[in-house]
């Protein structure tokens, strides 16, 4: 079936095909070869992540005392896959009776060195700016949840879970 001449047809055309590719590459180098031009032939502006605008100032006494508990129970759907409000912990801690309680201070449950360093407690305030970026405000932290970027949204969850109650 195969003779040495079948065998060398196919080894030249791979070292062939082997060898036009790397003339082409070497090619395309000497073309296209930053050094050759010098810096940057053009510079792309981009607006700086800093505007020097200051952040809008949000009054969250106000979005607490018209958050719907409702809605919060349909956002905390996306916590609820680590957390659960029926006394029992999770790949998280559970969390009714959050608002109010001790930070890390569920009994029995092994905290990650981001929280367990924390001092104070969960009121809403210190809850939203958990939620908003949960590594960014307990760094070490890991709970793996982006955060909730929307006030309202984090207004809404917290309100549900206060009315949860302990």
């Amino acid at each position: 079936m195969f003779d040495t001449m079948t065998i060398t047809k196919i080894a030249g055309g791979l070292f062939g095909a082997w060898l036009i590719l790397l003339l082409g590459k070497w090619a395309g180098e000497e073309i296209y070869h930053a050094e050759a031009h010098g810096d940057q032939s053009y510079v792309i502006e981009v607006a700086s992540a800093d505007s020097g605008e200051p952040e809008e100032q949000i009054d969250f006494a106000a979005l607490m005392e018209a958050a719907d508990p409702g809605k919060g129970e349909s956002v905390f759907r996306k916590c609820s896959a680590c957390h659960k409000v029926d006394g029992n912990d999770a790949v998280g801690p559970h969390l009714n009776g959050v608002v109010g309680r001790d930070i890390a201070s569920v009994g029995g449950f092994s905290y990650s060195g981001g929280l367990s360093g924390k001092e104070g407690a969960w009121e809403p305030e210190t809850l939203s700016a958990f939620l908003t970026n949960p590594k960014g405000w307990a760094p070490g932290t890991t709970m793996g949840f982006a955060g909730l970027k929307k006030p309202e949204d984090r207004a809404n969850v917290i309100s549900y879970l206060q009315g949860l109650g302990g």
